[in-house]
């Protein structure tokens, strides 16, 4: 029987070499039969069959034999993909070998047919990129399963215009480590500590990282959150920051707090305000419209403060029933909550709405723009003032509004506004008035400002004052990765140190962004593979042991995080607003409880050095990336032991990470789990994050209302700065991909 090789020769089948190719997959699986591969394959052979038919019918066999008793065949799976990648970038950069080729020569090729950076191969000689890609491990490639390597060659490798694979798994880690390390003194030996740690699996870097570092066209950065101001201008401009950013591949978090609200005047003219809704359908229609080469839509959260007289009609933006004309069903609503409100909700006590304008207009002050006590008071003031036309509703009529929405729709996501303000390490420079897409990112935050038009020689320049436009530039650490205390150091510092170097060497969407990143140099470092953590160590997730062990683990790698971002500090100074921050000041020790001798001493050293980066840690909830790296998904709970994943013409069988006999029982799914365990946990970890965390609550359409909204209560109580998704066991919700870390 003859077979059709990849370069289109006949040649006979000599089964002996199948098998080799069957048995190189099975090796290190003790539980996977090489036969039953052997066996499966047999109706599948005809005449004139192409090996990469073979190949693709042992995939799918492997892939289908995946499940909780037999999680191995996921690897073997991946072996056998991985097999499959390097005979085609062998016949398609035409080297005559199996495996990985020369490593200079895959940088000039891509160099020329415009793939690759120009600026890679001015950074580094050609000894220099020999050196690394001497340096690169293959066996490394191993380290997948199915879904994670088919996720990143789809995804992330660079291929031909046609779609041929070009660029191989190693390859790829590597580019992305001589990109981030190209400014450094010693950039060689930063390069390859940064492949380590990303070739290991130990740490991933953000979608935007992973898939434009290297290439001609690099925005690095995740997500970004704009303010949006009261005049037209202003609102238009933030639209087409948002198209700018949805273009490139961002998600975008959106603060309407400050617009006027329906019936309001202008310009003195009474009730002709549109309210905010014929605005957030604008963003809507954008993210509709920009989306990145038909590749996916954007994606933007809407935030919007739970006194503004439009509140209702917000929480109805995204449901199915009432007025299509007033909805928007491709944003996020978020909803921006102070304490006061939470403690009216206990109370079951009456809320006022008002117009912000109004307050403007009447008050001389916007309201929005304080927090905490001075908050408190001035809504008092308002309240009291005759003046204005603000609503009295009881304030269960909007908590039973929000109930009502996340039950059906998984949103709004929540933001406390007072517990954000108060642990913001950076309140000296501003405040923060709502979160991001994925909820996890809390920075300074103003409005950019249109200050003049000047015309000359048919001419037309606008001056712009730059508002603090935040950019969030992610990391994680995949905790199911990494053994020991001085891994879990060096691979945080590692992190730090790479996230820092995105600020640097990013190409912006918009001007403002790198203004923004450049003063504050805010970077997210973040976990995922947390449930596989605590599996492993026979940590039951409804358990007193777990909260301990999130305080104790969380501390531990913040402490890394501050401590990476002092000695950049040292070497190459501190980040431009540090003086007067609470870490300047030592309020962000104080305020934590930071005691020990090991914090003392730090503290002291940012004291003498300052420290690299505003605010460092953040939680994002890695939905694509955890799946290269193997790992459970940020801070969640598993869905489930076994599960399938859908992608595009594949139906993927998949397991928990390192399921065994002894992780079995301890690998509990997230809609099981009582979800008060789950608050005190993030509770516990929300201490030592100075941003936020993207936190899911899981219910089951059987929840009670009373039950519910206790769950929301508690997430305030045990200070949670955000909640993100209400998952109902009945509903799906799609994850950012953007901010996957």
């Amino acid at each position: 029987m003859d077979i059709v090789k990849r370069n289109g020769q006949r040649e006979e089948l000599i089964f002996s070499k199948l098998k080799k190719v069957i048995d190189f997959a099975c090796e290190d699986y003790k539980n996977c039969d090489s036969l039953e591969l052997e066996t499966a394959l047999l109706p599948h052979f005809r005449n004139g069959i192409s090996t990469k038919e073979i190949q693709g019918t042992l995939i799918q066999v492997s892939v289908e034999k995946t499940s909780v008793e037999q999680p191995d065949w996921q690897y073997v799976a991946a072996k056998l993909l991985i097999y499959d990648l390097y005979k085609e970038a062998a016949v398609h950069r035409k080297y005559g070998y199996f495996g990985y080729g020369d490593f200079y020569s895959l940088l000039t090729y891509l160099g020329e047919k415009g793939l690759y950076g120009g600026y890679m191969l001015e950074h580094y000689s050609r000894d220099e990129i020999r050196e690394l890609g001497s340096y690169i491990v293959p066996e490394r490639d191993y380290l997948f399963n199915y879904i994670g390597l088919k996720t990143l060659a789809d995804r992330y490798m660079i291929k031909s215009f046609s779609g041929d694979v070009l660029e191989l798994p190693q390859e790829l880690f590597m580019g992305v480590a001589m990109h981030l390390a190209m400014k450094e003194t010693d950039k060689l030996a930063w390069a390859k500590q940064f492949y380590d740690a990303l070739s290991q699996l130990q740490m991933t870097v953000a979608t935007p990282t992973l898939a434009n570092a290297r290439k001609p066209f690099h925005q690095l950065s995740s997500c970004f959150i704009d303010t949006v101001p009261d005049n037209l201008w202003g609102i238009y401009n933030s639209d087409q920051s948002f198209a700018q950013v949805s273009k490139h591949g961002g998600g975008m978090g959106i603060y309407v707090g400050k617009v006027r609200s329906k019936g309001s005047d202008i310009r003195g003219f009474k009730g002709v305000a549109g309210g905010v809704i014929p605005w957030v359908k604008n963003f809507n229609n954008t993210a509709v419209a920009v989306d990145q080469l038909g590749v996916r839509s954007g994606a933007v959260a809407v935030y919007l403060d739970v006194w503004h007289k439009d509140i209702f009609d917000f929480l109805n933006v995204k449901t199915n029933n009432g007025d299509d004309r007033m909805k928007a069903h491709d944003i996020f609503p978020g909803i921006c909550i102070p304490d006061l409100f939470m403690r009216r909700v206990k109370e079951r006590g009456v809320w006022h709405l008002f117009d912000p304008h109004e307050v403007r207009s009447v008050m001389g002050y916007a309201i929005e723009d304080c927090w905490g006590e001075v908050w408190e008071s001035r809504y008092e003031e308002c309240v009291a003032d005759p003046r204005l036309s603000k609503e009295e509703v009881p304030v269960m009529d909007i908590m039973k509004k929000i109930l009502s929405s996340a039950f059906e729709t998984g949103t709004p996501f929540l933001f406390f506004r007072d517990t954000v303000n108060r642990a913001n390490p950076n309140k000296h420079k501003g405040m923060i008035y709502c979160s991001n897409l994925c909820t996890e990112i809390c920075q300074n935050m103003s409005a950019t400002e249109f200050e003049s038009v000047t015309y000359e020689d048919g001419i037309i320049s606008t001056r712009v004052k730059a508002g603090d436009f935040v950019v969030c530039n992610l990391s994680s650490l995949n905790l199911g990765r990494v053994r020991s205390e001085e891994e879990l150091e060096q691979v945080v510092s590692c992190q730090m140190r790479m996230m820092d170097n995105v600020i640097d060497l990013n190409h912006y969407p918009v001007p403002q962004a790198e203004i923004t990143n450049k003063k504050y140099r805010a970077v997210g470092l973040g976990t995922s593979g947390y449930h596989q953590w605590l599996a492993e160590r026979a940590i039951n997730w409804e358990s007193d042991d777990h909260v301990e062990e999130a305080d104790r683990l969380y501390e531990r790698i913040n402490y890394y995080a501050v401590k990476a971002s002092m000695e950049i500090a040292r070497e190459k100074g501190a980040y431009p607003a540090f003086e007067g921050s609470e870490w300047q000041t030592g309020e962000y020790y104080t305020r934590r409880g930071y005691t020990s001798e090991a914090w003392s001493a730090l503290r002291e050293q940012v004291a003498a050095h300052g420290v690299r980066n505003a605010w460092m840690f953040a939680v994002a909830p890695t939905a694509s990336t955890s799946l290269i790296a193997g790992s459970t998904a940020g801070i969640d709970p598993i869905f489930n032991k076994f599960f399938v994943e859908e992608k595009k013409n594949a139906v993927i069988p998949q397991t928990a990470p390192n399921l065994n006999e002894a992780t079995f029982w301890y690998y509990k799914e997230a809609h099981r789990i009582d979800q008060m365990w789950s608050i005190l946990a993030a509770g516990r970890r929300q201490r030592h994050i100075d941003q936020a965390q993207s936190f899911n609550l899981y219910i089951t359409p059987e929840i009670g209302a009373k039950e519910f909204m206790e769950l929301y209560i508690a997430a305030w109580e045990q200070g949670l700065k955000t909640v993100y998704y209400c998952r109902n066991q009945s509903l799906e919700v799609e994850d950012c991909v953007s901010c996957s870390a």
